[in-house]
């Protein structure tokens, strides 16, 4: 069993501050254990949660633009997922050293299994699921859902459904959850009567479709939208994980951080440069095996939605104390359309740590790095099919 703890990561952090001298060797070194010297870990992999798209933006402009070699890697590999895969049960079986994942999904891994995470950098500040039904469907609020087919991809993408209804006393066993696919067909087909969409990918998906009845695109105002972040089931999604025990190995926290001030460099070109990160994104995307199948003005459009999940005011991938009480409280509250809760207990102190992301964004900001800032949105008008 494992039983690392904040203090430890703490202690395992100061030997990482030191090993910060290493970031950028290349060359092998000795394992000299007395000395407390290390050889530095240069090629790593990265597990997404999805096909590539601008979600995952700043991992694909790093290894575009040289950011993982600048920090002393040789190999990074960033592996996708088609759902196939759960990003933090490959982390746990070790096939990948670092995953992208929402919190509440590995807070569900975490007390079923027993293993241990830690949240080292929160790249998501606010929740992007949005619950989107038709403008005459009578469902406005969280408060309508009750007796309603609601739509969702399952696999943890309900939690913030359940969440909201716990915190408006609302029955969540008379909830019809119906699983719908990547696409918004099921709204479209009067499948469900409130379809899952993300910000990012979902809702443009339905507003890239013509209605027939006017010969144009969908319009807003053609659907109500229930957006999570205004109500009490939000959540945190997309963080990178890493492997709580790991972390007490000095060139793991040392490759931990070097990782995340590239990662960070990474999505600072996404913020500062969107049309070109989408480009890239959208080149890694037609050039990968698999892929979901969506245009480039799509993923201009995904880019220009996730940085604002991203920055949000403050640095870069910081974890707020407040936003992940509430996502624990949250998920301590929820109960699912079968009257079962979603976890039982908070999870170990160790699950979270600010000190790697703090760590990699000092080491930038000496660099003249400039880790922090607000987004500038553009105004991206989407075609049919988002070509």
């Amino acid at each position: 069993m494992r039983h690392s703890t904040r203090r430890g990561l703490a202690a395992v952090a100061a030997a990482a501050v030191t090993a910060l001298t290493l970031a950028a060797c290349t060359t092998a070194e000795t394992d000299t254990t007395d000395s407390g010297e290390f050889e530095p870990i240069t090629s790593v992999k990265l597990q997404l949660q999805w096909l590539p798209q601008a979600q995952f933006a700043g991992y694909y402009v790093a290894l575009d633009q040289g950011y993982f070699e600048e920090e002393g890697f040789d190999s990074v590999e960033v592996v996708p997922s088609g759902g196939d895969i759960v990003p933090q049960d490959a982390l746990v079986a070790g096939d990948v050293d670092f995953a992208i994942a929402w919190v509440p999904k590995v807070l569900g891994t975490l007390e079923a299994t027993g293993v241990e995470l830690t949240n080292i950098a929160q790249v998501f500040q606010k929740s992007g699921t949005l619950q989107v039904s038709w403008a005459d469907s009578g469902i406005s609020s969280v408060a309508d859902f009750e007796d309603k087919r609601i739509g969702s991809w399952g696999f943890g993408n309900e939690w913030e459904i359940f969440a909201a209804m716990a915190d408006e006393g609302l029955d969540s066993t008379s909830v019809s959850i119906t699983t719908q696919d990547f696409s918004m067909n099921a709204l479209l087909d009067r499948d469900v009567d409130a379809a899952q969409a993300m910000t990012y990918n979902e809702w443009a998906q339905i507003l890239e479709v013509v209605n027939p009845d006017t010969g144009e695109l969908y319009q807003p105002e053609d659907f109500n939208v229930v957006s999570y972040e205004d109500t009490a089931g939000a959540m945190l999604q997309d963080a990178i994980w890493a492997d709580t025990e790991r972390l007490e190995d000095p060139a793991y926290a040392d490759a931990a951080v070097r990782f995340l001030k590239a990662v960070t460099k990474g999505w600072i070109f996404a913020r500062d440069n969107p049309e070109e990160a989408a480009a890239i994104t959208y080149d890694a995307a037609i050039n990968a095996e698999a892929a979901f199948p969506v245009g480039p003005t799509h993923q201009l459009w995904q880019m220009n939605e996730v940085n604002k999940l991203i920055w949000a005011g403050g640095d870069f991938g910081l974890i707020d104390s407040a936003a992940w009480d509430k996502t624990v409280t949250g998920a301590l509250a929820a109960v699912n359309q079968d009257g079962l809760n979603l976890i039982t207990t908070e999870p170990a102190a160790s699950a979270y740590s600010n000190i790697y992301i703090q760590q990699a964004l000092d080491a930038l900001a000496e660099e003249g790095v400039v880790v922090g800032g607000d987004y500038t949105p553009l105004d991206v008008v989407l075609t049919e099919g988002g070509q």
